[in-house]
């Protein structure tokens, strides 16, 4: 008697410790140590890559330049011409000669308010709670062999976003999430890989694939926390 109870006592302990250790803030800590930890994450201001994204057989160089709730731009080059996204806390722009445009085009105030989230460039989970986002742990998903464990985010805004943390090393795998195209709302799937660490500290996933919701990136440089002239966040034509 005296072994069975010895025997369901450590059962239970086992079970709370495995329940625990699949809760969301568990998770979320795990990740964010993953990524250089929360004292180092909260100290990335700034961020630019160099990046090549293929869609349908071509190779296009694409820089992405990203202050901290601030602003971010992502210039393009395609056909021998030179295009740009703005996207700020009050305003973005888009330029694409590429696509017929002859001057940069204000977004709609939809669009901006939509974008605003993304100009957090520290991770959305880090200080959640103090950021009004509430993350609810899901369960567990597939994500290409890999059983993950399934994120819901919902920003202070309402946005809705779900993240696949590989439990190995607590990178995230897979993000989906939806955006308002020309009126009507899409789904959008992201696949993350090739985790780096920079000589710096931070942690960056250097293939992403469905960026943009066009193809599969690959960055080629990152640099962070250089000073950037915050007149690079304003249309030049």
């Amino acid at each position: 008697m005296k072994n069975l109870s010895v025997a369901l006592f450590t059962l239970l302990s086992l079970t709370s410790i495995s329940v625990k250790a699949q809760t969301a803030d568990e998770v979320i800590d795990k990740h964010i140590e993953a990524m250089g930890g929360k004292d180092k994450l909260a100290t990335l201001k700034s961020v630019r890559m160099e990046t090549n994204l293929s869609v349908q057989g071509m190779d296009i160089p694409v820089v992405i330049t990203r202050v901290h709730n601030v602003g971010q731009r992502v210039d393009i080059s395609a056909m021998g011409m030179d295009g740009y996204i703005i996207n700020t806390t009050t305003n973005g722009w888009s330029y694409m000669p590429f696509m017929g445009q002859s001057a940069a085009e204000a977004m709609p105030e939809d669009q901006v308010k939509e974008s605003i989230d993304g100009l957090d460039i520290q991770g959305s989970f880090l200080n959640y709670k103090d950021k009004g986002h509430t993350v609810t742990l899901v369960g567990k998903e597939d994500v290409d062999g890999t059983e993950c464990f399934k994120l819901k985010l919902v920003t202070k805004s309402g946005k809705e976003r779900t993240y696949f943390v590989d439990p190995k090393n607590y990178y995230i795998l897979r993000a989906i999430s939806k955006a308002t195209v020309n009126g009507q709302e899409m789904e959008v799937t992201q696949n993350f890989g090739d985790y780096k660490k920079t000589e710096d500290g931070y942690v960056f996933a250097n293939t992403i694939g469905g960026a943009f919701g066009q193809g599969d990136m690959t960055v080629t440089k990152i640099e962070v926390n250089k000073t950037i002239d915050e007149k690079v966040f304003k249309p030049a034509n």
